[in-house]
């Protein structure tokens, strides 16, 4: 096991700093908080930021920062608290997601739920329970890995692709949900579809989902999702977390 936190370099304008070598709470908790206070010093020459699940990454012009340099101010913002103990940033949003589950509109629903040791109720009862953080942003434009649930969620991808699992499916693997920004096929078993757009073009909120960001689901029928689809909204609500 790599010891952690690390710096590293990603080619000749990025810096990773990486808290674990997989995904924990702790250590997407860090990477959020670090990229926020990086975000936050407003070092001038820092182009971008963003994370993935363990780890921030920094991209620079290194004509106008100096990479020694970057990297002695990323170590000494590493040293100067317990990142993994870090209050996670201001400015998250709650969402909250109507989903239809089971059925036509989940047709793997029952077969995660075995996976997972519960029965289709009980499953529906934890879902619509937990409440999901925005983990990061991946695999397609503004789609969101969110987590972590329950332990007994640690299900394994299909072993096949679903060919075509539909925008706005929810899918389950590895104590994770995702709602899928497009029509693709996928190795995760589809639970369930919403009306939500994670991926908004020709908006001013192309991207509504930020990572750090809070989801619930809400249990509704196929015909509420089927109105919500057919309406000019997101197919969610949101509220800032206090």
């Amino acid at each position: 096991m790599t010891a952690t936190p690390l710096i590293r370099d990603v080619g000749l304008s990025g810096m990773l700093v990486t808290f674990a070598d997989r995904l924990s709470e702790p250590a997407n908790r860090a990477a959020l908080a670090f990229r926020a206070a990086v975000d936050h010093a407003g070092w001038d020459g820092v182009r971008e930021t963003a994370t993935s699940l363990a780890s921030a990454f920094v991209r620079f012009d290194p004509l106008t920062l100096d990479h020694d340099a970057l990297k002695d101010r990323l170590a000494e913002m590493l040293a100067s608290r317990d990142w993994l103990a870090a209050p996670l940033p201001q400015g998250r949003v709650l969402w909250t997601i109507p989903v239809a589950l089971g059925g036509d509109s989940g047709p793997q629903f029952e077969e995660a739920a075995e996976a997972a040791g519960l029965t289709p109720e009980k499953a529906t009862e934890e879902i619509a329970a937990a409440r999901t953080r925005v983990l990061t942003i991946g695999f397609a434009p503004g789609q969101a890995y969110l987590g972590e649930l329950p332990a007994h969620w640690n299900i394994p991808r299909l072993r096949q692709l679903s060919p075509n699992v539909p925008q706005g499916a929810l899918v389950a693997a590895i104590r994770q949900l995702i709602v899928f920004a497009r029509t693709t096929p996928t190795g995760w078993r589809h639970i369930g579809q919403t009306a939500f757009h994670s991926f908004r073009p020709g908006t001013d909120t192309p991207f509504p989902l930020t990572p750090g960001d809070e989801i619930r689901f809400e249990p509704a029928t196929p015909e509420a999702i089927a109105r919500l689809a057919e309406s000019d909204g997101m197919g969610a609500t949101s509220e800032p977390i206090a």
